[in-house]
């Protein structure tokens, strides 16, 4: 990939580069505990699965036991497999449970009740898609895997700037959760910048996790202490709900974009549709010779967007109870018939494709690679910053707010229904060329997530950028009707001019999604490139070296004289 198509910008944060295994996460004592996990004979899922058990303790406000994600991952024998553990609909819910307010692009309803509280609780998954894809496809053991999560929480960890600013920002909802308080807020205040936040009772929960594995929540004491904790507020998750849950391993949804391949998860996240359908379109444009952030480049993904999300809002949910038309809609014949309908001179707005007959921003993200080839891009979410705000009493664990997910007006393709799967948009993705992984990219920003790692595949493949400059480039983002920019583009007033010229509503914004992660894997040299951009405390962690070269009968153990 040419040099000369990247930005030329400094970047914020620096990549890291390893020759035997790198871990990129959103904080990086997470990405340490994956690159222990390697150190100690582990495989790349064996530290995917300690980054996001070590996230749910350093990353509070985005990830926990009690929430939902996905894993995609490339084994070193070319076995692709992705791992369904997202969030469920509780069986009590029903589909006229909230008030609707009208004209909101974000389910919001009367009271905010799924959005904080008890009522917006999901089924979880998450706590058993890390030990599921442990026990098929790692091979340490779970009291190892959870070592540094545990020691994180029991010794305690410094607060960043941005951990204290989503303190404040959830400041009067976690007030309301005494359990919560206790942690976030001591002594009543924000935890400040710098001080050490420790969190004693979820690391006990961890520690009997370590030994009772899953099923302490599933058919246990953890789960009897949620469905307690519900039944005297109002919830609607039980025991019979957590009992119920179901993981499914799932087919990748794959396409192909200028010789690569692209690998993503597939329905019940709408993310590897639309990545894949958007490539399609704009693969029928030169994007390097249009150029990085240039108004053509910037209207023409802004217009793709708006497709997928039309299409979205008609055809993606979940997989078991909506026939999702996942090969039309990823087909590069559909691609070509929305591309024509494209005009470069205006913006537009668009209705979902006929097919034939037949978030919440609050997110993490992870991604791992090891020496013998093994590849895992894994995204986990409590759905909203904190989900529900909710920390069931004695235990340190937060419960998500994925219900916000839903659409909380009855009658649509995404309305609520019991014991539903809920939609996602993310979107942990492997980009493989002549075969072989070259890329694990995804990152946290609720429906913002799948255009995001969309823009990253874009910088890698057609603007030669390193996966540091791909991570942190400006995005922009665009559903209809209106457009956000970054502050970092260039010529920014030129460029939202010309847009608003051509059409577009533009909104500045200071950032489009979350902080992004990924691994580049230089097929020439082996070395891996790991980058986590600014918009979160995200940092890769790799390590080089080896064993040392023992020959014959020269090497001695003693003391040399």
């Amino acid at each position: 990939m040419s040099e000369k198509l990247a930005t030329g910008r400094p970047t914020i944060k620096r990549e890291a580069i390893a020759s035997l295994g790198m871990v990129t996460s959103n904080h990086p004592l997470a990405s340490l505990a994956g690159l222990e996990m390697l150190m100690r004979g582990g495989n790349a899922i064996d530290a995917a699965v300690a980054t996001v058990f070590a996230l749910s303790v350093v990353e509070p406000m985005m990830v926990s036991i009690f929430g939902a994600g996905f894993f995609t991952i490339r084994l070193a024998d070319g076995r692709l497999v992705t791992i369904d553990d997202y969030a469920v609909v509780p069986l009590a819910a029903r589909e006229d449970m909230y008030v609707p307010i009208p004209g909101s692009l974000d389910n919001e309803v009367e009271g905010g009740l799924n959005d904080t509280g008890y009522l917006a609780v999901a089924t979880p998954g998450s706590l058993l898609g890390w030990t599921t894809a442990l026990e098929r496809y790692g091979r340490l053991p779970l009291a190892v895997v959870l070592e540094p999560a545990v020691r994180y929480a029991r010794q305690g960890f410094r607060v960043s700037p941005y951990l204290h600013g989503f303190i404040r920002l959830c400041e009067d909802e976690l007030r309301r959760f005494p359990a919560s308080a206790e942690v976030f807020l001591p002594g009543g205040v924000p935890a400040p910048v710098g001080s050490i936040l420790r969190r004693p009772d979820y690391a006990a929960t961890l520690e009997r996790i370590a030994t009772e594995g899953a099923s302490y929540l599933y058919d246990g004491p953890l789960g009897q202490a949620v469905a307690r904790d519900m039944a005297l507020n109002g919830g609607l998750v039980t025991l019979d709900d957590l009992a119920r849950y179901r993981l499914y391993e799932r087919e990748p949804v794959r396409g192909t974009y200028r010789g690569y391949e692209i690998v993503s998860m597939g329905p019940a996240s709408s993310g590897g549709v639309h990545i894949v359908q958007m490539l399609n379109i704009l693969e029928g444009f030169d994007l390097a010779a249009m150029g990085f952030s240039t108004p053509d480049t910037v209207h023409l993904i802004a217009e793709t967007m708006k497709i997928a999300f039309a299409d979205r809002a008609r055809y993606l949910a979940d997989p078991e109870r909506v026939q999702v038309p996942v090969e039309w809609l990823t087909s590069k014949d559909y691609a070509a018939e929305r591309r024509a309908q494209i005009d470069l001179r205006r913006a537009q707005q668009y209705a979902a494709g006929i097919a034939p007959d037949g978030e919440g921003a609050c997110t993490t993200h992870c991604c791992a690679v090891d020496a013998e080839g093994n590849v895992v891009s894994a995204t986990q979410t409590l759905n909203g910053a904190f989900g529900s705000k909710v920390t069931v009493p004695r235990t340190g664990m937060l419960l998500n707010n994925c219900m916000k997910l839903m659409d909380p007006a009855p009658g649509r393709t995404n309305s609520i229904a019991p014991g539903k799967r809920i939609l996602s948009s993310m979107s942990p993705t492997i980009v493989l060329k002549a075969g072989k992984p070259l890329l694990a990219i995804g990152t946290p920003g609720g429906v913002r997530i799948f255009g995001a790692v969309l823009q990253a595949i874009v910088n890698v493949i057609d603007f030669g950028m390193s996966v540091q400059e791909a991570v942190e480039a400006p995005r922009l983002f665009d559903r209809g009707p209106v457009l956000e920019l970054e502050h970092g583009f260039d010529r920014l007033p030129e460029l939202a001019a010309e847009m608003e010229r051509r059409g577009h509503t533009v909104q500045i914004v200071p950032k489009v999604a979350g902080g992004m992660n990924g691994i580049l894997i230089d097929q020439e040299t082996g070395l891996l490139r790991g980058g986590a951009c600014w918009r979160a405390d995200g940092a890769a962690a790799g390590y080089s070296g080896g064993d040392a070269v023992v020959t014959g009968e020269e090497f001695s153990p003693g003391i040399p004289t």
